[in-house]
């Protein structure tokens, strides 16, 4: 009987579950901005955008080891850039500085993620599966991969290895005044409108590819120093394949005579960039726990491809414990970007070369962005409606600047309830 007793008392020892119960955020931001060097119209023109967006997640403990995490969001914007694909769809003249009430000024995103991750019964060792699906009007995106991590020396140490893949897919749509020329184009392109040089016969012809593959794998190593030091070293490399170009991005030839049509200038082809990007990433961070109210958060990462980039990003963050539930975090980031072999701006190619962009996503430039924000934390939830608790709430804004004419800013809100 003493050994019956034994152990059914070892079958039924208690173990800590991954996660106690079911956890729900919801996850909201705006986002706008503006700027001179659109890649719509050839590196000029407007770049005002504005986006809503909304995620939920949730969490469900499966058992003491598993968790399913369900994340679905949704995203709204409004783009006068976007809106020049077609500039002639009102009666005003057309115009690269202002929107215009075609199609493609809104468009609407929608995302659904599913992650599967398993523990081991000491907790040192995690398995995750993750799905995601993605879709707007003119792009389509699929994406698996996985992850395993590893925890040493009573948890001081961590290894992960990660991996993803994504199989995506555009619908090809090309600036208005080439559509004629593509293969089966229909109409011909108000010719008799033309200023400037009336033999309007662009370089075009029609994308032969219109899927885009990425293939990523990722290393991480985590150690804590010291009982207040905590640093890590990360490595990212991402392989892609396919059309790495946007269709409806405009290019213009400094050897070519220029055309207008209501003084709007017609492209000379669009984006054309290699079918291949290879790209890596170094990243370092550095946490530093100074005291029970003040930590220290730094940030570097150095990134380089085959296109000719190469970027530096510092970044620091400086968390402010000011009570028992309320923490600040002023932060600051730098960010430094040399040019792709394949930009120039504005009507600044020629049209012998092979590959060419105008987007200034690829120009050299410097960015710094300044932030700040507040979370409330409560562990205990005693803020119930029915069954759910609110644990914490986040709000952050950031202000980001290039040196170039581009600007935004983010405001983001974030709400974490625990289901009883």
């Amino acid at each position: 009987m003493a050994c019956l007793l034994l152990t059914a008392q070892d079958d039924n020892s208690y173990k800590k579950r991954v996660l106690e119960t079911t956890e729900i955020d919801f996850l909201t931001s705006y986002y706008t901005q503006d700027g001179e060097n659109a890649a719509v119209t050839g590196g000029t023109g407007t770049e005002e955008l504005t986006d809503a967006t909304g995620t939920v997640i949730v969490s469900i403990p499966m058992n003491d080891d598993d968790v399913l995490m369900v994340d679905a969001g949704i995203s709204a914007y409004t783009s006068a850039s976007s809106s020049n694909v077609n500039p002639f769809d009102s009666n005003n003249n057309a115009n690269a500085f202002n929107a215009t009430t075609g199609a493609s000024q809104s468009d609407v995103w929608v995302n659904f993620i599913g992650t599967y991750s398993h523990s081991s019964d000491d907790r040192n060792k995690i398995w995750t599966g993750k799905l995601s699906v993605s879709s707007e009007y003119d792009y389509f995106s699929f994406g698996f991969g996985g992850s395993y991590t590893r925890l040493f020396n009573e948890k001081n140490t961590e290894v992960s290895l990660s991996t993803n893949i994504f199989l995506d897919k555009w619908k090809l749509i090309y600036p208005i005044e080439l559509r004629p020329f593509a293969e089966g184009g229909i109409g011909e392109f108000r010719r008799s409108e033309i200023t400037g040089n009336p033999n309007y016969t662009p370089a075009f012809t029609d994308l032969e590819n219109s899927n885009r593959n990425s293939y990523s794998l990722g290393f991480t190593f985590s150690q804590i120093l010291q009982k207040n030091i905590q640093g890590l070293i990360s490595v990212d490399v991402v392989q892609q394949q396919g059309l790495l170009s946007t269709p409806f991005q405009r290019v213009y030839f400094d050897d070519v005579s220029d055309s207008f049509v209501e003084g709007f200038h017609l492209a000379d082809d669009i984006e054309r960039l290699p079918d291949n990007r290879l790209k890596w990433a170094l990243g370092t961070r550095l946490n530093w726990f100074l005291n029970a109210s003040l930590s220290l958060r730094t940030y570097y990462r150095f990134y380089t491809d085959d296109w000719g980039i190469t970027s530096h990003t510092a970044s620091v963050e400086l968390p402010i414990k000011i009570t028992d539930k309320f923490t600040l975090y002023p932060s600051y980031r730098y960010y430094g970007q040399q040019a792709a072999t394949y930009f120039r701006g504005y009507n600044q190619h020629i049209l012998t070369q092979d590959y060419y962009t105008s987007d200034f996503d690829l120009s050299e430039y410097m960015a710094q962005q300044i932030g700040f924000g507040v979370t409330y934390t409560d562990i205990f939830t005693n803020f119930k409606i029915s069954k759910i608790g609110l644990k914490s709430i986040v709000l952050k804004v950031y202000k980001y600047d290039r040196d170039t004419s581009f600007s935004s800013w983010i405001a983001l809100g974030g709400f974490n309830f625990v289901v009883d």
